[in-house]
């Protein structure tokens, strides 16, 4: 019997078990990270270890040292996962990579990785879409949430409207055409002159700052969910040049909280749109996910257009906004449970999409 073949077999037995455990690798960027997951909801274990110090210095991440930082590390968060479940690698059901969208060879090291594990352990093996698993952080957190929904997801290369039709199945309603959320703040924040991340550093000192002493404008898209914002990203940066120019000390606390308060409320609008033209999914609640959806303006101005809208709001708990292992745990489970598998003919995807 091959590999595949008893994949399938194993994975057909699990789709009606409980308490299926799940261990699950991310490499998609900076962040190597490995979890265990029960059933897709319960976190057994989830370790992630951060490259940030080692591109703090190049002001961003850089692919090659990024993906040999994931080969250094692999192995090690693996183990640990492991070891901070109580669990050896036999007593897994199944194991999860993510596959795509990302760096390619951050990617290729985890594929790699984990089809090299699940050949040697005889477990089936499921490819995980990054996204997804940003949208999947939230059954994490709440226990409560299941399809279908709407789903806005904000990280460093994604801007997203999603309708949650089912586990594993999403529409993409609206996304950006230019510039991510994310990186319009990386780039904001490096006008600033603040260090990398840049995300992060904005967020923190707009909280000192007057959202209203600066006024940006707001970007004009074709498609009524869909997002801009290379153009606000550059009158940002123009007026912050235009201060440096006049020899004027730059109030930078300001200016960050002026350019959040733009970011967040062009996010949020148009999701107060889609929840107004999509009744049928807005009953099943809107939910953030992605990096940014740590962002506590964005969190502030999601919970008061929610409120205002009558729609229930869900937001993964800090820590699970980020990059990690479990939210892939969590995607793979579902995954599973339509019997989707993957062989060890599997690639990294760098571009792979999500929903229809």
């Amino acid at each position: 019997m091959t590999y595949l073949e008893s994949s399938r077999r194993k994975a057909e037995e699990l789709r009606n078990k409980a308490g299926v455990r799940i261990l699950a690798l991310e490499t998609s960027c900076d962040e190597t990270a490995a979890a265990v997951i029960e059933d897709g909801r319960k976190i057994l274990s989830n370790v992630v270890f951060s490259q940030i110090d080692l591109h703090e210095m190049y002001g961003g991440v850089v692919p090659e040292i990024a993906s040999r930082a994931h080969m250094e590390a692999c192995d090690r968060v693996v183990d640990q996962a492991l070891r901070e479940a109580g669990m050896a690698l036999e007593e897994t059901d199944a194991l999860a990579v993510t596959k795509g969208p990302g760096l390619v060879g951050a990617l290729l090291t985890g594929v790699n990785c984990m089809k090299g594990l699940a050949f040697a352990a005889g477990k089936p093996l499921i490819g995980v879409n990054h996204i997804e698993g940003h949208v999947s952080a939230n059954f994490l957190t709440h226990p409560d949430l299941a399809p279908p929904f709407l789903c806005l997801v904000v990280s460093g290369g994604h801007s997203h409207l999603v309708e949650v039709v089912d586990y594993g199945e999403y529409r993409l309603l609206g996304q950006t055409v230019d510039d991510a959320a994310g990186e319009a703040f990386d780039k904001a924040a490096r006008a600033l002159g603040l260090p990398y991340p840049g995300g992060p550093r904005i967020d923190a000192l707009a909280e000192e700052g007057n959202p209203e002493a600066f006024t940006l404008p707001r970007p004009k898209t074709e498609g009524r969910y869909d997002y801009s914002f290379s153009g606000l990203k550059t009158a940002f940066i123009n007026t912050v040049h235009g201060i440096e120019q006049r020899g004027e000390a730059l109030p930078k606390a300001d200016l960050a909280a002026s350019f959040r308060r733009a970011v967040c409320r062009e996010l949020t609008e148009k999701a107060r749109l889609l929840i107004r033209e999509h009744p049928e999914a807005a009953r099943g609640g809107m939910a953030l996910a992605g990096g940014v959806s740590a962002n506590r303006e964005l969190r502030r101005e999601a919970a008061a257009m929610c409120a205002e809208e009558g729609v229930k709001l869900y937001m993964p708990e800090i820590g699970l906004c980020t990059d990690n292992g479990a939210m892939i745990g969590s995607a793979a489970y579902y995954r599973l449970r339509r019997g989707e598998i993957s062989g060890l003919e599997m690639n990294a995807e760098p571009a792979l999409r999500l929903g229809m």
